[in-house]
C-alpha cells in the first residue's frame, strides 16, 4: 500500500494528512519520531514521501538521507509565516519537492502529497501502459490501478476477484481478452517496475528492495525480472519503469500457467 512517512510530525499533522490522503489508494502514514527509525521505514517499507517539519528537522539531515534515496520525495508540512522568505528559499534549493503550509493547506494537504509522490511518478512513468497492453475495457483498467497501489504485496487473485465482485475464473479470463497479459504477468509488471524505481536509489540495493517489495527472497526477484523484463535485478535500473514496460510488451506477457 502507498505510504507516507511523517518525519518527527505533530499528532495535528498525522490527522490532517489521514483525513485528507485519496481513500481509493488506501494510504497509510507512518511516524518516525527521528532519523534512525526513519532509516529502518525505509528499510523494511515502501515509502512514497516523506514528509517533514523544518522547524524540527535540519537540512542536513534531509540532505544525509536524500543523498541515498533521492527519488523519494521530500515535502515539508509546517506552519509557515509571512517571514519564513528565507527558509522557504533554502528549502527550494535544498530540492525539497513541495511546501505546505499547515493550516492553509489543511484541506487538501494529502491530495498534494499524493500527487508528488514516488507513486505518482510511477503512474506517470507507465501512463502508456493501457494501451501498450491493450486494457481497454472498464474491469481492464480497474485491476491496472488496483496493482499499482499494491506493489509490495504478495496480491491473489481472490483478493483482486473479490475486491471486483466477481469468480477468479471470470477476471482470469476477462482481464486477458483482446491480446492483454495475463493476469499473473500483469501482477509481476507492477512489482518490477517499482523494483526498477527504488533500484535507482543508491541506498537501495537488490535485497534490500526485495525486502521492501515483499519478494521471498533477493533470487525470486531477479527471476522475476528475467520473466518479465529480461534482465536480472541488477539490470533493472538503467531500464527504469518505462524501460520494463517496454521489454515486457515486447513478447513477455504471456505465462505458462
Amino acid at each position: 500500500m502507498p505510504a507516507v512517512a511523517l518525519l518527527r510530525g505533530t499528532v495535528e499533522a498525522s490527522q490532517t494528512l489521514r483525513r485528507t490522503l485519496p481513500a481509493l489508494g488506501a494510504w497509510t502514514v507512518a511516524r518516525a519520531v527521528g532519523l534512525p527509525q526513519l532509516e529502518r521505514m525505509l528499510d523494511t517499507l515502501l515509502v512514497d514521501a516523506i514528509v517533514f517539519s523544518p522547524h524540527q528537522t535540519t537540512l542536513s539531515e534531509v540532505g544525509r538521507l536524500r543523498d541515498r534515496f533521492p527519488f523519494v520525495p521530500w515535502i515539508a508540512f509546517a506552519p509557515f509565516r509571512p517571514d519564513d522568505g528565507e527558509a522557504l528559499a533554502r528549502l527550494r534549493q535544498a530540492g525539497i519537492s513541495r511546501v505546505l503550509v499547515q493550516g492553509v493547506d489543511d484541506p487538501v494537504a494529502g491530495e498534494l502529497v499524493a500527487r508528488h509522490s514516488a507513486l505518482a511518478e510511477r503512474r506517470r512513468a507507465l501512463t502508456e501502459a493501457p494501451r501498450m497492453l491493450r486494457l481497454a475495457d472498464a474491469l481492464q483498467r480497474s485491476v491496472w490501478n488496483y496493482l499499482l497501489d499494491r506493489v509490495d504485496q504478495t496480491v491473489r487473485t481472490g483478493e483482486i476477484a473479490r475486491f471486483q465482485g466477481c469468480t477468479r475464473e471470470h477476471l482470469s479470463r476477462q482481464f486477458a481478452a483482446g491480446g492483454a497479459p495475463n493476469l499473473k504477468r500483469a501482477i509481476d509488471l507492477t512489482r518490477v517496475t517499482a523494483a526498477a524505481a527504488l533500484l535507482r536509489n543508491p541506498g537501495y540495493d537488490v535485497a534490500g528492495v526485495a525486502r521492501v517489495l515483499r519478494f521471498a527472497t533477493p533470487s525470486h526477484l531477479s527471476a522475476t525480472a528475467r520473466r518479465i523484463a529480461g534482465v536480472p535485478a541488477g539490470g533493472l535500473a538503467p531500464l527504469g519503469p518505462r524501460g520494463v514496460l517496454v521489454n515486457f510488451a515486447r513478447g513477455k506477457t504471456r505465462s505458462r500457467v
